[in-house]
Formats: structure tokens, C-alpha cells, sequence
């Protein structure tokens, strides 16, 4: 959001500058100025004479005021001006243009409109990237139950641009609530973030999405195409119609189960908490005795790996982190920064469900998180007591393959690319995918003209990639596949 414009000066439309005038030749023009009751002079006085030149001042005055007061106008309305529309390129109050997805301040980019736009809302009130990406992930919880939710397993990347540090979001290996059922992780792993790196208080967060869930939400098409995809049994009556057929695009759904443990999450004063609030619930719906206790989620230094240009940060295992590095490290070795073609994928690879987003702000700070159900809809559960669909993350589930977010902070002198954050879903071979984008951006030629980074990552067109970046002084997001994911900035 651009500052409110200051006060308009009309110093340079004044007539006559006092400091260059006498003392003098002020109270003549003063005298010029006023018309004297007793009627003309005579020309020894030769008052009546300078009538016509004082008039001819005075208009001149007015006329040179009425200026002044178009452009005060021109610029209030300039300066009020809202920001540009979902994904606008709209020019600025400054008065100069950008492509669309470049921003001055912050952006967000996300799967579902309005949770680009609660993130955005976020940030214009004084929350940082954490804010919005944390208030942004809980709205998804909502819109968005076939790919992720509070029954979700969750990763992280997050760039700090004042320390240089970058902390990874992490679970550990999938813990089992029940048989074929995954134990939920999302409301202390999301809390917990916010706890550490966070501006705005917790409860303020879950406003918007505890109010999506109660006054409702219009279902979009990708939660449209999920559902006509989908065995609906089990998610009815949430996310059906009175006849058990799958609601269409439009529909409003309202989730008031799913509201109050939202309430009760925003209460809560430590992560663990905000998690039993979900967990003893679901162990009354399942007939359990208590609720599970499980690895709980962790903050951890990110692994690194320095490179010619900079220093790249990803995931720890059990996530793709490590497999990432590998990949990356071979490339450089035999044949330097440029990408191999585009990873063949195995037979059998099935794509597991899952949600990517992305925040950043101007100064370089990048916030990444992926989260999964593992299928679509997860296990199909969905809690009565909660209105929470449960992941099948068991155990025996690759609980991270999918996940290796990736930041690179540029150290080289010959380029002006800061910081670049990619993170991907909706592909079995998320670390080749990332590896190729990678090399890509590194194999691309730096010019003195460059504008910045590329308006859409390379990628093999396999799921969805998310990059964001931070480029002299401005936060850029793009996708791939072009316009899959809205996003917001100011």
C-alpha cells in the first residue's frame, strides 16, 4: 500500500517572491491591490492608472491558484487510489508500472483467491510474511479439504533477511491416531511458526478463516474437480447435495464444526495446546481413550549447500531436502549449471494430493510451506465432532517425499536477484522437478538490462511450481503452470 500523500505546497505559485522585493515595492503592490473609495485619481497621483496592471495581477494569481488546486486534486485522488486487483499489474500511486506479480512491499501466491487475499489483508495490517502465510494456510484448511487441512502433515522453509538464517519446519516421521488414519499436525506446527517469527497476535490469524467456515465459502474448481473425481461417501453431508451428489463450482458451504475448533485453536496460548483442542475431540469421535502423543513439530536449522553463486537452504529428512541436495550437487559436478531434461517418472508413480504456498516481502525475507493429505480428501474420515477430514499419512507413508522447499540466497556480485524461494506439489518427483527449476534460474544469462527474475520459472510441466523472489527493493511471484495460483501483493 503506498503512503497517503503529504500536504500540497504552493510555494512556487505564489506572485512575487518577499525576499527579492523592498520593503517597499511590497506596500506599493499592496496599495495596487486596493481599490480606493474616494473614486480616481488624477495622473500627478497615477493611482488610477495602475488600476488596470493590479487587476491583470490579481487575475493572474487566481488563475495560477486554480492550477495549483487541479494537481492537489489530480494527486489526493492519485494517492488514494486501491492497490491493483488479484494478480493487477496495475501502475502504482508513484506513478511508475510493473509487470504483473511484482510488488513493492509484500506478496502472497496460493492455490485459492480469497486466501491470497486474507493474506494480503495481513500484511496491509502490519503483519509480516509469517502472518500471512500462517493466516493464509489456515484459510486452505477451509476452502481447500481435498488437498490439506487441519488432519494435514506440514513442511516449511523460512528466510530470515535480517539474520541471513534460514529455520525448516519440520515433523518427523508420520505417527498412526488410528488404523489407517494419520495424526494431525497442522494447528501446532502452524502455531508453533507463528510463536517464534510472527508479528500479529495468534487470534488475530484465524478471524478469516474462522469466519469462512461459519458464514460460508463458495466451492471453486479445483475443489469442484476433486469432488466430481471423488467416491463422495464419507464426505457427505459437508460437501454434498441433499441427494449425496458432489456440489459444483459456486455452491456455498459452511463447516460450523470446523469453526469452533478454529475458535478454540485461536484461544489457545502454546502450539500444543491448539493441537489437543483437535486431538481430544477426535478421540472421542474414533472411541479412543485419550488423545495420541506423537512427535511433535520442530524448528531446525536448514540444511545448506554453498554454491558458486550462493547458498542454498531446504528441508531436512524425512522430507525431499536431502535427496535435493544430492541431485543438485551431482548436476553441478558433471556438467556445471545447466539443466538436464526433464525427469522421466516411474510407471507406477501416483502424484500425492497436496498444497503449496508462498509469501515475501521487498527486504528478502521468504516463508514456504507444502502440506498433505497423502490422497485426495485423505482417508475419506470425516470427524463429525470437528468437521475435519483425516490424512491416510501412516506409517508406513513416505510422510515427505513430496516435500523439499528451497531457498537460494544470491551471493555473486554480477547478478541482482536477491532471494528465490521455490516450492512444488503435485508430483511423485518433486526433488528432480525442483533440481531442474534450479538449474534453470542458474543457467540463465545475467544481463546489466535484466529486469529481475524470470515472469515464470522454468519447470517440467509436472504438478504446480510456486517461485517467489526478492529484487531490488520489490517481491515478485510467478507459477507454472501460468495463472494456476492467484496471488496478492501491495
Amino acid at each position: 500500500m503506498e503512503p497517503e500523500a503529504g500536504p500540497v505546497l504552493y510555494q512556487k505559485l505564489r506572485v512575487w517572491e518577499p525576499s527579492l522585493e523592498s520593503e517597499e515595492e511590497e506596500e506599493e503592490i499592496s496599495e495596487q491591490l486596493i481599490l480606493d473609495a474616494s473614486g480616481p485619481h488624477d495622473s500627478s497621483g497615477n493611482k488610477a492608472g495602475r488600476l488596470p496592471g493590479a487587476w491583470a495581477q490579481l487575475v493572474a494569481a487566481l488563475l495560477l491558484l486554480a492550477v495549483g488546486f487541479s494537481l492537489a486534486v489530480r494527486q489526493l485522488c492519485s494517492s488514494g487510489a486501491s492497490p491493483g486487483a488479484l494478480g493487477s499489474g496495475a501502475p502504482p500511486a508513484s506513478g511508475h508500472s510493473h509487470r504483473p506479480g511484482v510488488y513493492h512491499h509484500g506478496a502472497i501466491i496460493s492455490p485459492a483467491a480469497e486466501c491470497s487475499r486474507l493474506g494480503r489483508e495481513l500484511f496491509v495490517a502490519g503483519g509480516n510474511i509469517v502472518d500471512a502465510g500462517v493466516g493464509a494456510a489456515l484459510c486452505l484448511a477451509v476452502v481447500h479439504p481435498h488437498t490439506t487441512g487441519l488432519g494435514a502433515t506440514y513442511w516449511g522453509l523460512f528466510h530470515n533477511s535480517s539474520s541471513g538464517n534460514s529455520t525448516a519446519l519440520t515433523l518427523g516421521p508420520a505417527q498412526t491416531l488410528a488404523p489407517g488414519l494419520g495424526l494431525p499436525s497442522a494447528l501446532p506446527a502452524l502455531h508453533m511458526l507463528h510463536t517464534h517469527f510472527g508479528r500479529l497476535p495468534w487470534p488475530h490469524l484465524l478471524v478469516g478463516p474462522i469466519s469462512l467456515a461459519q458464514k460460508g465459502f463458495l466451492v471453486d474448481t479445483s475443489l469442484a474437480s476433486a469432488l466430481a473425481a471423488q467416491d463422495t461417501k464419507g464426505l457427505c453431508p459437508l460437501l454434498c447435495h441433499a441427494n449425496g451428489t458432489p456440489l459444483g463450482p459456486g455452491t456455498q458451504v459452511t463447516n460450523t464444526k470446523l469453526a469452533a475448533v478454529l475458535h478454540k485453536a485461536s484461544l489457545a496460548p502454546t502450539p500444543d495446546l491448539s493441537g489437543d483442542a483437535l486431538l481430544s475431540l477426535l478421540a472421542e469421535d474414533l472411541g479412543l481413550e485419550g488423545p495420541s502423543v506423537g512427535p511433535r513439530p520442530t524448528l531446525e536449522p536448514a540444511l545448506q549447500l554453498p554454491l558458486p553463486q550462493g547458498i542454498l537452504f531446504t528441508t531436512p529428512s524425512p522430507s525431499a531436502g536431502p535427496e535435493l541436495l544430492e541431485l543438485l550437487e551431482a548436476s553441478l559436478q558433471s556438467a556445471g549449471p545447466s539443466p538436464a531434461p526433464c525427469p522421466a517418472l516411474p510407471q507406477a508413480a501416483a502424484a500425492p494430493r497436496s498444497s503449496v504456498l508462498a509469501t515475501v516481502d521487498s527486504s528478502g525475507s521468504v516463508l514456504l510451506l507444502t502440506s498433505s493429505l497423502n490422497s485426495s480428501f485423505g482417508s475419506g474420515h470425516l470427524s463429525p465432532s470437528t468437521g475435519v477430514l483425516l490424512s491416510n499419512l501412516v506409517a508406513e507413508s513416505a510422510a515427505g517425499a513430496w516435500a523439499c522447499p528451497l531457498i537460494f540466497r544470491d551471493i555473486s556480485d554480477d547478478t541482482e536477484v536477491d532471494v528465490l524461494g521455490l516450492v512444488a506439489s503435485g508430483t511423485p518427483a518433486a526433488a528432480r522437478v525442483m533440481t531442474h527449476a534450479l538449474l534453470s534460474h542458474l543457467a540463465r544469462p545475467q544481463t546489466p538490462d535484466q529486469q529481475g527474475p524470470t515472469e515464470s520459472p522454468r519447470a517440467c510441466a509436472q504438478g504446480t511450481l510456486l517461485q517467489v523472489a526478492a529484487h531490488t527493493e520489490h517481491a515478485h511471484v510467478s507459477s507454472v503452470p501460468s495463472g494456476c495460483c492467484p496471488f496478492q501483493g501491495f
